[in-house]
């Protein structure tokens, strides 16, 4: 644990750090991205390579794979139902995220509603919210909702006025979860934010994730294809070896851009949005500017696959759903 950190993280930084060296939280610095900061080293050997059963995974081993955020209304199960069937042929598989506020079904039984409607799930563990028993529970849980995987990630401070009430525990952090996760025998995947300070250690933390026990790495967002090619041929000379996704934005409308230019630790071509913005069709460039920005990512040595971000349309799930289905089509009409 290293003092000033809000999260109590031992193997930071998060994605989070904004462009001052600022925490998420507040206007305090980061205490993992001064001047003097250095890589963090997981501090038991490497996990072993092994290789869990699943299809993602399969599928980044044979060619570019697609990985879509579901974005649906909470605690509906019906929502769940109907998003997946819309995104189903659009992607390998829907990340389900886990947001401070937004708060859902529990994890296991997302995995469960999922499968129900057809899909293959990766769903997201953070640590804001639970202890070590806590997500060891959910992880033994997942195993026999037969999650396809886990992204494990430490989880964004909440907001000020959202849940004042509720206490945050951070008993963990997202690598030490990878750890508890591999461990429990789950395909493992972990984040990770280029663009976030200090930018020169991010592909080094990376490997330190995969020694932790990671299997994939899911990228945020960058300015451009070249930023995403240079990090992951650092990561690759410092001895990354696990298939890596890039992030594309999806936005067809200026509150599903906003939202993405707004979160901390993540960046946007800001000349590109304000073009889609600007178009007669917003909707119909925001899907051009998608699937070509996925097809460049696709280009780039050492990228697996894609995940497409964010809500992809301001005027609901269902809209959102069938923006990110639109492009995932696209870019699987490539391969």
């Amino acid at each position: 644990m290293v003092l000033g950190c809000p999260k109590t993280m031992t193997y930071g930084p998060c994605g989070g750090v904004r462009d001052d060296a600022s925490c998420e939280l507040d206007t305090r610095p980061c205490p993992f991205a001064g001047p003097d900061a250095t890589v963090v080293v997981w501090e038991r050997a490497p996990s072993e390579p092994t290789l869990p059963g699943s299809s993602l995974l399969a599928a980044a081993g044979r060619g570019p794979v697609v990985l879509t955020d579901l974005t649906i209304p909470p605690f509906d199960p019906a929502g769940v139902a109907a998003v997946t069937r819309t995104l189903a042929g659009s992607c390998d598989a829907v990340l389900v995220g886990e947001h401070q506020n937004r708060p859902d079904f529990p994890p296991t039984l997302m995995a469960a509603l999922i499968a129900e409607a057809g899909g293959v799930a990766w769903v997201t563990l953070a640590c804001r919210d639970r202890n070590r028993l806590v997500l060891e529970q959910e992880l033994a849980g997942l195993a026999v909702a037969g999650v396809d995987g886990v992204l494990c990630v430490t989880g964004d401070v909440r907001a000020q006025g959202v849940r004042p009430d509720v206490t945050q525990v951070f008993d963990l952090d997202g690598t030490q979860l990878a750890a508890l996760a591999r461990e429990a025998g789950h395909a493992v995947a972990v984040p990770e934010s280029p663009a976030a300070l200090p930018r020169h250690l991010r592909p080094a933390r990376l490997v330190q994730k995969q020694h932790a026990g990671a299997h994939l790495a899911v990228l945020n967002h960058v300015r451009s294809p070249e930023e995403v090619a240079a990090f992951v041929a650092a990561s690759r000379a410092l001895g990354l070896t696990i298939p890596v996704i890039a992030a594309v934005a999806v936005y067809s409308d200026e509150r599903s851009a906003r939202l993405l230019q707004n979160f901390p630790g993540l960046h946007l071509d800001d000349a590109q949005v304000a073009q889609v913005l600007g178009a007669s069709d917003v909707r119909s460039a925001g899907i051009e500017a998608a699937v070509r920005e996925a097809r460049a990512m696709l280009a780039i040595d050492g990228v697996a696959g894609v995940n497409l971000s964010g809500l992809g349309s301001g005027a609901g799930a269902m809209a959102g759903a069938q923006v990110k289905a639109e492009v995932g089509n696209r870019i699987r009409e490539d391969r």
